[in-house]
């Protein structure tokens, strides 16, 4: 059984839509990894020596963030599957990202409750805008070609992460009360890169389908409401992508707590010098396109399910390790007669997680895009959002009040839990029955059945 053929997109149209990862990466490196975050906690906040409300702060915003975005994302998805409107819900996306993070500049300390507003704000529109840029991708080519172009856009996105934050580590210079004046400015910076770096977007990126008239006497708050509901239905025979979900559920709660924290981390628990912060920036931007890029053509030959499942143990190590760091740095000193300093031991640690950080996400966007009938994909893709959202929810809420309760290292531990139970989950997966379901229903969704 094959898909219909869908010819590969103009090389200028791909290009359109990496270059939304390439973008918005500068929202997700500078806003919530790097340096705002690191900024919020121990400048704003400021609840030295360990940070506990900062950081119970930091993930109650952005876990309030993703739980609005799971809700509204489906309902985008149906909305803009009918209507062919994902340019223009993605444009929306894209200004209001661009305007709350330009706001953050007027985040200061005393001001804690702004700075949760604007997270709020912006991460529920950039996690939205990030879910409707990833609707796009079945039909930029054919099945066999889509690891490859999801993974160039993911690659693409770190190349723009470390483009973005080339003025930061320039210009704005380092995470400290003494610098605030300067470092502040990171909310502007980080709005005007993915203002000019998206407008290729726009300008390339041509919208699927065609829209199709509404039933009588029925409005688009009512059809969205009916197709997802259809949808979640039949997510109940469609067992393959079912499982990928609750998958994606676990992977996405130990990566949205590893992207959230590392930095924090970085500098709570590790202590690092500010060198040493600027070289696992750079490494793990480095390693995570080369992971994204090279696990995108592993993916086509591989297989996405496979190669999905490999990144899940790659985690696995890279969890234990980032736990385990300041132990290693010791017994080799103490072994091998060696000076490591657990910092420079945290480095190889970025490594590992740069490669899996990239592959493991660019595998389930390909995933999603070949289970999914085309003519349904934004929807599916909003439920794919959905599972990162809750995920980012649990993960974000769950890590808060861990490490309230026990300090942030201990409270990491929980992500190895987490990617184990993404492994497990993937154990009765298999790709090949969720291709041929999609080639079944195609033309039923085209039809407007799905049945």
């Amino acid at each position: 059984m094959h898909r219909p053929h869908r010819r590969r997109a103009p090389a200028r149209e791909i290009f359109g839509w990496a270059m939304f990862d390439f973008a918005n990466q500068a929202y997700t490196l500078l806003i919530i990894s790097v340096v705002f975050g690191d900024l919020f906690t121990r400048v704003i906040v400021a609840d030295a020596p360990d940070y506990r409300l900062g950081n119970l702060l930091w993930s109650l915003a952005l876990a309030l963030s993703y739980l609005l975005a799971l809700i509204l994302a489906p309902f985008a998805g149906a909305i803009m599957d009918y209507s062919a409107t994902r340019k223009r819900f993605l444009f929306a996306s894209y200004a209001v990202t661009v305007t709350a993070s330009a706001a953050l500049y007027f985040v200061e300390p005393g001001l804690a409750w702004l700075g949760v507003a604007l997270l709020v704000v912006s991460n529920l529109a950039y996690s939205l805008g990030e879910s409707f840029i990833a609707s796009f991708l079945p039909a930029l080519g054919p099945p066999e070609d889509l690891g490859k172009i999801s993974g160039f856009g993911w690659a693409l996105g770190y190349v723009g992460g470390m483009v973005s934050a080339l003025f930061v580590l320039l210009v704005l210079g380092e995470v400290s009360a003494e610098n605030f004046e300067r470092i502040r400015w990171v909310g502007p910076w980080a709005a005007a890169f993915f203002l000019v770096a998206a407008i290729p977007t726009f300008l390339w990126l041509r919208e699927p389908g065609r829209p199709r008239a509404l039933p009588a006497g029925q409005g688009y708050a009512r059809l969205a409401i009916a197709r997802v509901g259809q949808t979640l239905h039949h997510l109940r025979d469609h067992q393959d992508l079912a499982r990928l979900l609750l998958s994606v559920f676990f992977a996405m709660s130990g990566m949205s707590i590893i992207i959230t924290y590392a930095f924090i981390y970085g500098a709570q628990v590790i202590g690092w010098d500010e060198s040493v912060r600027t070289l696992m920036f750079v490494l793990v931007q480095i390693t995570a396109a080369l992971g994204a890029l090279g696990f995108g053509f592993v993916q086509d030959g591989f297989g996405a399910a496979r190669t999905y499942r490999l990144t899940l143990a790659l985690w696995l190590a890279a969890i234990a390790l980032i736990y385990f760091t300041p132990q290693i740095a010791t017994l080799a000193n103490r072994l091998l007669g060696l000076e490591w300093q657990a910092q420079y031991v945290f480095l190889v640690v970025g490594c590992v997680a740069g490669v899996s950080l990239g592959a493991c996400q660019s595998a389930t966007r390909t995933l999603v895009g070949l289970f999914a009938p085309l003519a349904r994909s934004a929807e599916l893709f909003g439920f794919w959002g959905l599972a990162n959202k809750l995920a980012g929810v649990f993960g974000l809420l769950a890590i808060g009040v861990l490490q309230a309760l026990f300090g942030l290292q201990t409270a990491m531990l929980l992500c190895l839990a987490l990617f184990a139970l993404a492994l497990w989950a993937t154990l009765g997966l298999d790709e090949a029955r969720g291709r041929a379901f999609a080639v079944l229903h195609e033309e039923e969704a085209v039809a407007g059945r799905w049945e």
